[in-house]
């Protein structure tokens, strides 16, 4: 079933303020965000983060709960995520000279974030 504009608006908000909330985040660790909501014609990329030479590619899940939002990260939206951190690694091939690295980062509904660092490799 469709989803009403309302809908779609309202969910919207509630990513963009979690992505708010885990760039956040990223930033008290020392992270330095380099992109937000990156679409390559492979995938989307919520946050894209670099620190001491690491990158990080960033998916941001909200839900009620952090255990709610640890399970929400499906193999389909984990390949696309892989795909596009490699479309944008094409065009960005200075960064993540020391690596690079997949993390999830959970928002619960009272806005509290928890990144689980390198929670995934390409090949799974």
């Amino acid at each position: 079933m469709p989803r009403s504009r309302e809908t779609r608006v309202a969910a919207d908000n509630r990513g963009r303020h979690a992505e708010d909330r885990a760039a956040a985040a990223l930033e008290a660790e020392g992270w330095q965000v380099l992109a937000r909501r990156v679409r390559t014609g492979l995938g989307e990329i919520d946050l894209i983060a670099e620190r001491a030479s690491l990158l990080a590619f960033c998916e941001v899940k909200a839900r009620p709960t952090l255990a709610e939002a640890a399970f929400a990260l499906g193999h389909a939206q984990r390949r696309r995520l892989v795909a596009g951190a490699e479309a944008w690694l094409a065009q960005n091939p200075t960064h993540g000279a020391a690596g690079v690295r997949f993390d999830v980062l959970l928002v619960d509904g009272n806005g509290e974030v928890r990144r689980i660092a390198d929670a995934f490799r390409p090949d799974e």
